[in-house]
């Protein structure tokens, strides 16, 4: 029996207003775009230009935000997160934005990504006598920009990037300005929209959709962007290193209605289906597509080898995450309460089965035995990425090898204990063709570490330290 591992899941999502009266409703209905980034805590921090407030909670936006909170967070500036928690604690006392006070004035701060000589930093800053409230690696932050020294807060902020090593798209916010910054590798995603005479800012481009704006451009990798009623200042605050956009950003975790680096999200998955048919071809009746991110590779599949896509498994929209399961039976019950197979689409056909991606393998082990319970001869399953055999540590929850089902198990093994017929995934060169990002120099613009053990910064091992146990958890 092949072990038990958690499923993939990302960190959180980022959303930011400058300029406009109602910037706590409009970060509301930004953060709801943004709600599958993360659904375990939700905030919110406005600033009216004197003073800034905060409401966040533990939840999904829905939860957490009420009518009345809203209305309390009066201001044309906001910022706000989604959070998915990943070693670290779940707590409250993590759930951003961050908010800290001092004399000289207040900062806001919601991050998306991974720092990852967070551990390192926080002891060199404990021994100079920082108390740290919570175990977010996003705290560092704060601390490095109050101990800097400079007078002016963009200075602060530049000395402070320059500290920090990993995975980060920031928002920060005080008083009279909204500054956001990335990596100089852009591992993690983050666009500039304008809606009227104000701005937004967001982790993915289908938030601007959703409020009316208009997409401007991406923060550049290496970029500090300062936002305020003087508009849009820019400036490099580290030489931008070779680009590295997450490769799941395409495969799984964005919206397909988002363009991450100028490149379609739908688009990029149709062609990575496509790309994998032609790799991995099959006999077949129909294809089908696992709800929701594979649903555009089936559709790219099929329509490369003729085989007709239909909706053989449907997701129940009205089950909760939080669904208890207080028995074995009841947990083996559990994706059936989330996918079901159409019986008079799979009955009697051999099936094919897109999937984005395999961390456990335990769902697509219950989802073969559903199809062939609702009668499919056989089912054939393709994955729409490489097989993910090293950990991430920019912001996914894949901190160990150990945790992949792909590193301790061979291709036929794990076909096998699923019990399909056969089992293909795409080749890393199909990635690259299907995503098609502009090589510069022969990279190829994306972060492909967990499929290649090429990690795009250094690595900061592990101590016995009690932070080095909190890999992120934001």
């Amino acid at each position: 029996m092949l072990p038990e591992i958690r499923g993939l899941n990302e960190e959180c999502g980022v959303f930011g207003v400058w300029g406009h009266p109602d910037a706590a409703k409009i970060t509301y209905y930004g953060l709801h775009s943004l709600q599958h980034r993360g659904q375990e805590g939700a905030g919110i921090v406005v600033t009216d230009r004197e003073k800034l407030r905060i409401h966040k909670g533990m939840g999904l936006v829905n939860d957490v935000f009420k009518e009345e909170d809203l209305n309390r967070l009066t201001g044309d500036g906001a910022i706000g997160h989604v959070r998915y928690t990943t070693a670290g604690s779940s707590d409250f006392i993590n759930c951003q934005p961050l908010q800290f006070n001092s004399q000289t004035g207040s900062i806001a701060v919601a991050h998306n990504g991974n720092l990852v000589n967070a551990n390192a930093t926080k002891r060199q800053l404990e021994h100079q006598g920082s108390i740290f409230q919570t175990t977010s690696d996003t705290e560092v932050i704060a601390h490095l920009i109050k101990k800097s020294g400079y007078p002016d807060l963009k200075d602060s902020i530049r000395s402070a990037l320059t500290m920090v090593k990993g995975a980060y798209a920031f928002a920060f916010l005080v008083e009279d300005k909204m500054i956001v910054a990335l990596d100089p590798h852009g591992i993690r995603p983050l666009s500039i929209g304008k809606m009227g005479e104000g701005y937004v800012v967001s982790s993915e481009t289908c938030a601007f959709d959703i409020v009316g704006a208009e997409y401007i451009r991406d923060v550049l990798p290496g970029e500090l962007v300062t936002i305020s009623d003087k508009g849009i200042e820019a400036e490099t605050f580290s030489p931008a290193s070779q680009e590295s956009i997450c490769s799941m950003e395409y495969v799984y975790f964005a919206r397909p209605d988002s363009n991450i680096g100028n490149i379609n999200v739908h688009a990029a998955r149709k062609n990575l289906g496509r790309v994998l048919a032609k790799e991995s071809p099959v006999e077949a009746d129909v294809v089908t597509g696992v709800p929701d991110s594979s649903i555009s590779a089936a559709i790219g599949f099929a329509e490369q080898t003729g085989i007709p896509y239909e909706l053989g498994l449907i997701k129940n929209r009205y089950v909760g995450r939080t669904f208890i399961q207080p028995s074995q039976e009841l947990r083996e019950q559990g994706v059936k309460m989330k996918l079901s197979a159409v019986r008079g689409v799979v009955e009697g056909k051999r099936v094919v089965m897109i999937d984005d991606s395999i961390v456990r393998g335990t769902t697509s082990t219950r989802i073969v035995k559903m199809l062939k319970e609702a009668g499919a001869l056989e089912v054939h399953v393709r994955i729409s990425s490489p097989p993910i055999v090293n950990p991430c540590f920019y912001g996914i929850d894949t901190s160990t090898k150990g945790e992949l089902i792909a590193s301790v198990a061979s291709v036929e093994e794990m076909r096998e204990e699923m019990g399909a017929d056969s089992l293909m995934y795409l080749s890393v060169d199909g990635l690259m063709e299907g995503v098609g990002r502009e090589k510069v120099n022969d990279h190829c613009g994306q972060c492909l570490a967990c499929f290649t053990g090429e990690y795009p910064t250094e690595i900061y091992p592990e101590t016995d330290h009690p932070y080095d146990k909190v890999i992120g958890g934001k």
